[in-house]
């Protein structure tokens, strides 16, 4: 029972790292709880209640500032911003059609609101949604005082729970992160040991890319979340050896792949898998309470075993060598989460800010905004067709598949993901009214748990999330003692209309094209790879000492841009495999880039180059930027003439002739980097020449 309850404690903290969903479902269950209990005596009507309930909801999923001051200020611009929507959709009730005209118009602030950060994406959804509720209530103009009591009482129930009953504890976030970290971290040795067991397949590689890329994700929470708890230079030494581990990780998972292709007999393979089943074995699921993984002896058989590998071969050598320098980056890691660990020569210095984007511009994210306003009205138009008293659903369903997408494709996705989900949760919205009919208890508590069920699933699932939406209303409707099986119909045929004429907006009205925006995010990343290129030239060379952590980091995040934008090229409702294939190759190629970037932000350090080997490391990166920028120039003009080739390496190593395994094994991370521009030239149709062919005469 014991193993069973460890078991599910370890996939809860790898499934939600820091359990950040887990607090933001408890805060809005447990405000629609406050909120309901304070108006309760009030005996305000059920619709009036459930405004406040809402209010506590959508704030508790909305706000998500960096800073509590800030959460603060936007608190209380929602009730602002809300009690403006719900008085204008209260009178535009009893001026009809002035309240589809205001809804259609809110689409394209709430859309366009999206540019200007957390706050503008909360205000914009807060003050559409609780438009929207008004209508799906039928409240009415007398009715705005209690409803804005209401709402005062919801934002004010979320403050409570956010600032005193769940307040956030950076701390024991911190330590939730890093178990996370630990839970991830096996689940990525689980797969390497599943993929050796069968010799390699499609489904267990696709597994093994699965775990790295969410332990990537747990990488970048533990960067943002050790500023909170530890200085300056102790949290980038804490990402320094994070990273250190992830690519420790990630050369283990192609080792183990490599391995896979290789004549291994029976033993050899079952040894393997003992190896990586010992180390899982060795994971800690509290650091504060169980000993260093150096603390035990076979991270001392791992190390001698590994140094022994290049004098005597053997098969699967290559995974033992790889599991051994695991341990040592793992333990390297755990020593600087420690409070008495030593400093770092690297200083945490400004790498300079950002360039504001500009507030008010002609983009796609405005060409968006324009494409939700034609879907909202085409919306209005279908969804009278279907309902005269629901169509504002089809409305709904427009602003869903508009909020966070950038392209035509990922409109598409969304709007076949929230059909799907309703589906779903007509069935399941059905039978549960079914159950509980009649009792009006249980059919509150089966509402708590959808409202739980759909935050926490918010952000890994579009498709779970709206079945859980469409179960809560109808469970909402046997509330209200509106429900019946065609009223739901109706919820699943609006819907419709409103994926479809969403879908129809993206695609007709100035369309963004999915591989424009990848464009866009593309060159971005060359940006950044520009970046860190020329600062972690200079690192090497000792002429200036900055943090190129923070410069594999923005990389990163650009990396992560395009792995969300071209999604709809990847995505399995993509039928044409060619697509798909482009998509993967695109991706997969970046992702190499990002990974060498690590390799080099997580080893380099100041001065590790001088003289002979300094010039040459110059002439290197002076050619990997040339080469940036003959991408660069292929990106802005895609399908026009090429504006150059990329020049390969010459065939002098920038390596050659270094001593230092630790500074060879940056440089060869480099070389690797070079090799992956060209693959990324291939993609775009951009030539590479080779200097050491003959020239021709």
């Amino acid at each position: 029972m014991n193993h069973f309850r460890t078991a599910a404690l370890d996939r809860l903290a790898a499934a939600d790292p820091g359990l950040v969903r887990l607090r933001l479902a408890g805060s809005a269950v447990l405000g629609i709880i406050l909120a309901v209990a304070a108006l309760l005596p009030a005996h305000f009507p059920l619709t009036v209640m459930l405004v406040g309930a809402i209010a506590a909801m959508m704030t508790a999923f909305t706000v998500n500032d960096p800073a509590p001051g800030g959460q603060a200020v936007t608190l209380v611009l929602a009730f602002l911003t809300g009690a403006a929507s719900i008085t204008v959709a209260s009178l535009g009730s009893a001026l009809p059609p002035m309240d589809s005209i205001v809804f259609v118009l809110l689409i394209f602030v709430a859309v366009y609101a999206q540019r200007f950060g957390p706050r503008g994406t909360a205000l914009g959804s807060i003050g559409f949604f609780l438009f929207f509720f008004p209508m799906f209530l039928q409240a009415h103009l007398a009715q705005v005082p209690q409803l804005l009591i209401a709402l005062g009482v919801g934002v004010l129930a979320n403050a409570v729970v956010r600032f005193v009953l769940l307040r956030h504890n950076a701390e024991a976030e911190f330590l939730r992160v890093r178990r996370a970290f630990r839970a991830r971290l096996a689940a990525v040795v689980r797969a390497a040991e599943a993929h050796l067991a069968v010799g390699g397949s499609e489904r267990t590689r696709k597994q093994l890319r699965s775990a790295l890329a969410r332990l990537h994700e747990c990488v970048l929470l533990i960067e943002d979340a050790a500023p909170d708890v530890v200085d300056a230079r102790a949290a980038d030494r804490l990402r320094r050896r994070a990273i250190e581990v992830e690519l420790a990780l990630q050369w283990l998972a192609i080792t183990v792949q490599r391995t896979c292709s290789d004549e291994l007999t029976t033993d050899v393979r079952d040894d393997l898998i003992a190896r990586l089943a010992r180390f899982r074995a060795l994971m800690e699921r509290d650091p504060r309470e169980l000993p260093l993984i150096s603390q035990t002896g076979e991270y001392s058989r791992m190390l001698v075993e590994g140094s022994r590998i290049d004098e005597h071969a053997a098969p699967g050598d290559g995974v033992r060598k790889a599991l051994a320098e695991l341990a040592l980056a793992d333990d390297r890691a755990q020593r600087a989460a420690a409070p008495e660990s030593a400093p770092d020569p690297l200083e945490n210095e400004d790498n300079g800010e950002d360039e504001p984007a500009p507030k008010f511009a002609y983009d796609n994210q405005t060409r968006s905004a324009i494409q939700a306003v034609v879907g909202g009205g085409l919306a209005v138009l279908g969804g009278e067709l279907v309902s005269h008293q629901r169509w504002y659903w089809a409305v709904l369903t427009v602003f869903v598949v508009f909020i966070g997408a950038s392209s035509a494709g990922a409109t598409f996705v969304k709007g076949v993901r929230r059909l799907g989900g309703t589906l779903i949760g007509i069935v399941g919205g059905v039978l549960l009214a079914l159950l509980v009919a009649g009792s009006i208890p249980a059919t509150l508590a089966l509402i708590l748990v959808c409202v739980f069920g759909m935050v926490y699933t918010a952000r890994v699932s579009q498709v779970v999330m709206a079945f859980f939406i469409t179960s809560m209303l109808g469970l909402l409707y046997s509330l209200l003692g509106t429900f019946s099986f065609e009223v739901l119909w109706i919820r699943v045929a609006e819907t419709a209309v409103g994926a479809a004429a969403g879908i129809l907006a993206a695609v007709v009205i100035v369309p963004v094209r999915t591989r424009s925006v990848m464009l866009d995010d593309v060159s971005a990343v060359l940006d950044e790879l520009a970046e860190f290129l020329e600062r972690a030239r200079d690192l090497l060379a000792g002429e200036q000492n900055v943090n190129i952590i923070e410069l594999s980091r923005d990389l990163d995040r650009a990396v992560e841009q395009v792995r969300t934008t071209i999604e709809p090229l990847t995505h399995p409702v993509n039928l044409r495999s060619a697509r798909r294939d482009y998509g993967w190759h695109v991706l997969t190629t970046l992702e190499t880039i990002a990974f060498r970037a690590r390799h080099v932000a997580a080893r380099a350090q100041p001065g590790q180059l001088t003289g002979a080997s300094a010039d040459r490391l110059r002439q290197f990166t002076d050619r990997l930027l040339a080469n940036i920028d003959v991408l660069r120039k292929a990106l802005d003009a895609p399908g026009g003439p090429t504006p150059g080739t990329l020049v390969r390496d010459d065939g002098t190593p920038v390596a050659d002739r270094i001593e230092q395994a630790e500074t060879r094994a940056v440089l060869s991370s480099l070389s690797h980097l070079d090799e992956a521009l060209v693959s990324l030239g291939r993609v775009f149709d951009v030539q590479a020449t080779d200097p050491r062919a003959p020239a021709k005469k």
